[in-house]
């Protein structure tokens, strides 16, 4: 019966792989890739031979009812994303739809995803939270923020670095100077660094360096005067 392993890959050190991961990509048919050469890199890392399909957000519509097609002629198959779990901000989730459809059976490895480090690494609450992953660039971006004005929980985004400051700026704006923030940049990479302060502070932090690398965005969710009264009376 043909399968599809959905395969998480190190974000940015290469031991982050998991034994599972390397098993399946050893295993499976075929591995459909966002990026061949960024695959291929990983895979000749851990010297594997496997045959590598693009699969990436430019054809994802007009490659889909081939690939299923493919899927359905072997036994198993393998989907990776550059850095990451595929179907999180990368394509992955047209596929796994149509699987299901189709009757394929699918399967998804735990493994290496750059939310949750950024949301633990915060000091922010990590009891509840929502992820927004990237903002639109440009329509609909300041409708979807302002949206969140009043949301409580824990707000995680992904961001570009020649975005970020434009995005610490507008979230200012709407959300408040006070509202803190943690910014992810680089995880698990040789310059990571996880900045914590206000949103004027990093904003200030940002505004005085060149930005480089992968963000992750974690803002403390929306607190009202009673809930503030509250935790005061309990401390």
């Amino acid at each position: 019966m043909p399968k599809l392993f959905i395969v998480p890959t190190p974000i940015g050190n290469l031991e982050d792989i998991t034994l599972r991961a390397l098993k399946v990509l050893k295993s499976v048919d075929f591995i459909l890739a966002e990026d061949t050469r960024t695959s291929g890199f990983l895979l000749k890392h851990f010297e594997i031979n496997a045959k590598l399909f693009p699969f990436h957000k430019f054809n994802e519509h007009k490659q889909l009812e081939s690939v299923i097609q493919r899927i359905l002629a072997v036994s198993s198959v393998a989907l990776v994303s550059d850095a990451g779990t595929p179907g999180i901000s990368d394509p992955g989730f047209l596929i796994v739809r149509e699987c299901i459809e189709k009757n394929i059976d699918v399967e998804c490895l735990p493994g290496a995803t750059a939310l949750i480090p950024a949301l633990v690494n915060s000091g922010l609450p990590t009891d509840r939270f929502i992820f927004e992953g990237f903002l639109p660039q440009k329509k609909g971006r300041q409708r979807r923020i302002e949206a969140l004005i009043a949301e409580p929980r824990t707000l995680v985004f992904y961001e570009s670095p020649h975005r970020l400051l434009k995005t610490l700026e507008q979230l200012h704006q709407f959300l408040g100077q006070d509202r803190r923030v943690a910014v992810s940049r680089e995880l698990s990479k040789l310059h990571e660094e996880n900045y914590r302060g206000t949103l004027t502070s990093a904003i200030k932090h940002f505004s005085s360096k060149a930005i480089k690398g992968e963000i992750v965005l974690v803002v403390e969710g929306f607190k009202n005067k009673m809930e503030e009264e509250e935790q005061s009376e309990e401390n």
